[in-house]
Parts: structure tokens; C-alpha cells; sequence
């Protein structure tokens, strides 16, 4: 599939049905949209003069890979997950999507922008995250979507959200 219209298209549909999946804390469907070789990073953002220094190398707020997110969604399954006690309600939009080819003809980069609203219990105002997604997509031979990598920018650098206990 090398035409960048249909790869927008399968990548837009990806994002959106990770979205709802995410959204509905179906956190085991959502584990079958990633690769086995899943690296995720959220990076640590401080305000500096140029964007490119705005992410020190090694800071992360997030860095994990396949057995980290089984942990973490393990442990939201669990009555020990005390950050999502009560569960966060999620709503994901994502938008801006752009499409580049690789140098790889299974593999696509796709950029896109989340507005990730939360909120818990029944009083408490909700939290809006706005992040900038860096994702690869794996294409299978036979159309299958898989997330390889994803690089989530959060915008703020002083998080006003009390923890990060969902997916971004």
C-alpha cells in the first residue's frame, strides 16, 4: 500500500478506533493494535527558547515497551491501581493527521494532534491535555494495523493533571 491517500485513510481510521478503544478502557483490545516491539515515550517538555531544546535526551515521563504497558494495564485491572481510583473518564479527539512514507514499505509515520479531556469522580472539574503525536504504523501484509512506536509531546510543561495513569 504505497499511496499516501490510502495510507492517510487507514492511518485516520487507526487513530480513531484506538481512540473509542482507549476511551472505553478496553485496554486489552487496545493491547492487540500494538506491536510486539512497542516503544512508547512521553518526554519530559521544559520551556526553553527553540522547540528542539525543549525535550532533554534521556527525560521521560513515560518510556515503556510491550511488558511495561501489559504491567500498567494489569495493574488497572486490579483493585492496586490507586492513580485511577475512580477510573478516569476519557474523551480523545484527534485531528491534524499527516502521513509520510518510511524507507520501509511496511511501515508508515503519522503525525496527528490529541485533545485528551478526563475527568474522575462525579465533582471535580476535568483535565484537558493537549499532546502532539509522533506514531509509526506497521502494515501487515495482510492489512493488519499494528502501533510501533509513539513519541507523545505533551504541550504543557508543568502537568495540571494529577498523574498520568491513561494512555496517550
Amino acid at each position: 500500500m504505497s499511496n499516501l491517500h490510502e495510507l492517510r485513510a487507514v492511518a485516520t481510521d487507526f487513530l480513531a478506533r484506538e481512540a473509542l478503544i482507549l476511551d472505553e478502557r478496553r485496554f486489552r483490545d487496545w493491547l492487540e493494535l500494538l506491536d510486539e516491539n512497542i516503544d512508547y515515550d512521553v518526554p519530559i517538555r521544559i520551556a526553553m527558547r527553540d522547540y528542539q531544546d525543549e525535550f532533554p535526551a534521556g527525560a521521560f515521563r513515560i518510556k515503556d515497551c510491550m511488558a511495561h504497558i501489559r504491567t500498567r494495564i494489569a495493574r488497572l485491572e486490579s483493585d492496586h491501581a490507586w492513580a485511577e481510583v475512580p477510573p478516569s473518564r476519557t474523551l480523545r479527539v484527534v485531528g491534524s493527521v499527516i502521513v509520510e512514507a518510511t524507507d520501509r514499505p511496511d511501515e508508515v509515520a503519522v503525525i496527528s494532534a490529541m485533545i485528551l479531556y478526563r475527568q474522575r469522580g462525579s465533582e471535580a472539574l476535568g483535565d484537558v491535555i493537549p499532546v502532539r503525536r509522533h506514531d509509526v504504523l506497521r502494515i501487515g501484509a495482510d492489512g493488519s494495523v499494528k502501533l510501533l512506536k509513539r513519541r507523545a509531546l505533551i504541550t504543557e510543561t508543568v502537568l495540571h493533571t494529577p498523574n498520568l495513569g491513561v494512555f496517550l
